[in-house]
C-alpha cells in the first residue's frame, strides 16, 4: 500500500530460460561422421557405429577420420547394428519425430572430403590402413613369451610353465596358466592327402616377395588345384620361417587367402585355414589379421567347417586373441558363441583351444558380460569335471567370477560346491596351477558376498580350505586363509600375531567359530 492510501501494483515480468529441444536424439544415435540420425547403423571391427553409406565412402576414398576420442575407426568389417536400429526407430515412434531417411550420398561424400583436408591428400589404399598404423605402433616390439615354440617339429605337445597373458583379474594376481601361447592345432599334421606335401624344404629361400605375388596369383586361380598347391606351399613356408610370416602377411595376401577359407574343397579349406594359423603366430600380424576381416570366415569354419578346419580355425582365434587389441572386436564379431560350442562337442584339440580363446577373450569386461548372457556358467561348471578341461575351463571361471554378473551367475549355477568338490578330489585334481586357479575362483567369488558364506557351509568348505593351507602352494594358502578369516570372522582363535588358530576351527568347525564370535562386535559376528 503506497503512502496516500492506494494500493500500488507491482509489475513482474518471467523470462523463460531456452530449454533443450524435446526431441533431441541421444548421442549414440548419431553417426560420428554425419552427426545425423542413422538410417542403417553399422559396427566396424574397432567397436564403433557409423551410418553405413559413411563407411562405404570412407573405404571408397581410403580414408579414416579420427574421432573425438583421438583414435581412428577400422572399417574392414561391417556387420549391421540391427539393436541400435530397433532402438533408433522406436525412439522415433515414442518421441512423435520422423524416421530416419536414406542419407544423401554427396553430401555425405562432401563431408568426409572437408574432413580429409583435401582431395589431393587422400592416397590410394596402401598395405596398411592409416587406421593399422596407429593401432601397431602401441604393439610391444617383443615376441610373446613362447613364440619361440612355434620353430618346433609339427608333433611336438609339450606344455610350457610360462604365462600365455600378464593381464590378471583375480585379487591382483595372474593365475597359472602352464600353457603354451601357440594353438593345438599348430604341432598338428594335416590330412593323409596332404600330408605328403609337407616334407622338408630343399634348396636356398626363393625371394619373399616374388613368393608374395606367386601365392597371390595361385590362390586367385579358377583351378582347384592351383589353390591347393599354393596355400599348401604357404603353409610349409610360414610353419618354421618367422621371417616368412612377416614377409608374407600383406593386405593383398591375406584377402586372397580369406576367400579360400570358403572352398568346400576339404585340402583347399583345410590348408588354407592352416597357413593362417601360422601367420598368426607372428605379433605384429595379429592385429592386420583382424583389420583384414579373417575372423568373420573364421567363425563360419567353426560352425560349418570340415572337422581338420575347425580345429585350426579354433586355434586361429586362440592365436589372435592373445593380443590385447583384438579382444573386444573378437567377441563383437560374433566369436563366443562358437567357441562355447566348438568347447563342448570338438575335438581334444579344438576344446583346448577353445577353452584358451574364451580365457583370453573374458579378460574384457564385455566379452564376459557377453558370455554370462549366453547362460554359459553352468556348462563351463559342468566342463570342470572333465579332467582332460578343467585346467583350460577354470581360467575362464576365474575371469567370470571376477564381475558382480558373473559372481551372481556362478552362484546360481552352484559354483561354490562343484569348486570345493574339484578341491576334495585331490587325487584327480592333483595339478598345482589347478588347485590354485580353483582357489583363485573361490577367492573372488567371497568378495562382498554374504551369500557365499551359506554356501560355503553347505559345502564343507572350511575343511577342504584348511587342507589347502597346510598343503598348497604360497598363493594358494594366502587366498584360502582369507577366504577362512571371513569366513570365521575376527575373534579368540586369532593369536597374538595375527595368525589364524587352524585346529580350532576344524575341531569346532565354522558353526562353533561364529558362537565364539557372536561376543564381538566386528562386522563378521553375525551368523550366516
Amino acid at each position: 500500500m503506497g503512502g496516500n492510501g492506494k494500493f500500488r501494483r507491482w509489475k513482474f515480468s518471467f523470462h523463460r530460460a531456452p530449454s533443450a529441444p524435446k526431441n533431441q536424439p541421444p548421442q549414440e544415435f548419431l553417426c560420428p561422421i554425419s552427426n545425423s540420425l542413422m538410417f542403417d547403423p553399422a559396427i566396424v571391427s574397432s567397436g564403433q557405429t557409423f551410418e553405413r553409406a559413411c563407411v562405404d565412402i570412407c573405404k571408397g576414398l581410403s580414408f579414416a577420420p579420427t574421432l573425438s576420442t583421438g583414435s581412428k575407426p577400422d572399417f574392414s568389417t561391417v556387420i549391421p547394428n540391427l539393436a541400435l536400429k530397433k532402438a533408433i526407430l522406436s525412439w522415433c515412434s515414442k518421441t512423435g519425430s520422423g524416421h530416419p531417411s536414406p542419407p544423401d550420398n554427396s553430401k555425405i561424400e562432401s563431408t568426409i572430403r572437408s574432413l580429409s583436408g583435401s582431395v589431393e591428400t587422400l592416397e590410394k589404399s596402401p598395405k596398411i590402413r592409416v587406421s593399422e598404423k596407429e593401432l601397431l605402433k602401441g604393439v610391444a616390439e617383443t615376441p610373446p613369451i613362447l613364440l619361440s615354440h612355434a620353430v618346433t617339429e609339427l608333433n611336438s605337445r609339450d606344455l610350457d610353465l610360462s604365462s600365455s597373458s600378464e593381464e590378471s583379474v583375480i585379487a591382483n594376481t595372474t593365475p597359472l596358466l602352464p600353457f603354451a601361447t601357440r594353438p593345438s592345432c599348430f604341432s598338428y599334421s594335416s590330412s593323409p592327402s596332404t600330408s605328403s606335401e609337407f616334407a622338408a624344404e630343399e634348396g636356398s629361400k626363393n625371394n619373399l616377395s616374388s613368393d608374395d605375388e606367386n601365392f597371390i596369383t595361385k590362390m586367385r586361380s579358377l583351378d582347384v588345384y592351383e589353390q591347393e598347391q599354393a596355400v599348401i606351399q604357404l603353409r610349409k613356408k610360414t610353419r618354421t620361417s618367422e621371417e616368412a610370416r612377416a614377409a608374407l602377411c600383406s593386405e593383398r595376401l591375406l584377402v586372397a587367402l580369406k576367400q579360400l577359407l570358403s572352398s568346400r574343397y576339404s585340402a583347399v579349406q583345410t590348408n588354407a585355414v592352416a597357413a593362417m594359423v601360422n601367420l598368426s603366430l607372428d605379433k605384429g600380424n595379429k592385429v592386420r589379421i583382424v583389420r583384414a576381416g579373417v575372423v568373420p570366415p573364421l567363425i563360419d569354419l567353426l560352425k560349418s567347417g570340415f572337422d581338420e578346419s575347425r580345429e585350426h580355425a579354433a586355434g586361429a582365434i586362440f592365436s589372435l586373441a592373445l593380443e590385447d587389441g583384438n579382444k573386444t572386436a573378437i567377441g563383437v564379431l560374433g566369436a563366443l558363441p562358437p567357441l562355447l560350442h566348438e568347447l563342448r562337442s570338438g575335438t581334444r584339440r579344438s576344446r583346448h583351444d577353445s577353452a584358451l580363446a574364451l580365457y583370453h577373450l573374458t579378460l574384457v569386461q564385455s566379452n564376459r558380460a557377453k558370455v554370462i548372457r549366453l547362460g554359459a556358467a553352468a556348462a563351463l561348471l559342468g566342463l570342470l569335471r572333465d579332467g582332460d578341461l578343467a585346467a583350460r575351463v577354470v581360467l575362464t571361471v576365474c575371469n567370470l567370477a571376477a564381475c558382480d554378473e558373473g559372481r551372481a551367475a556362478l552362484l546360481d549355477a552352484n559354483a561354490v560346491d562343484c569348486l570345493v568338490g574339484l578341491l576334495r578330489n585331490r587325487a584327480e585334481f592333483s595339478s598345482e596351477s589347478t588347485r590354485e586357479n580353483c582357489v583363485a575362483a573361490l577367492h573372488s567369488l567371497s568378495d562382498r558376498s554374504l551369500r557365499f558364506k551359506g554356501l560355503a557351509r553347505d559345502a564343507g568348505a572350511a575343511e577342504v580350505l584348511l587342507d589347502v593351507v597346510k598343503a598348497d602352494s604360497k598363493q594358494a594358502r594366502e587366498m584360502a586363509r582369507r577366504i577362512l578369516e571371513g569366513l570365521r570372522g575376527p575373534g579368540p582363535e586369532a593369536e597374538e600375531d595375527g595368525e589364524v588358530d587352524w585346529d580350532a576351527v576344524m575341531k569346532g568347525g565354522v558353526t562353533h567359530a561364529r558362537h565364539r564370535v557372536g561376543k564381538s562386535s566386528g562386522r563378521n559376528s553375525s551368523e550366516f
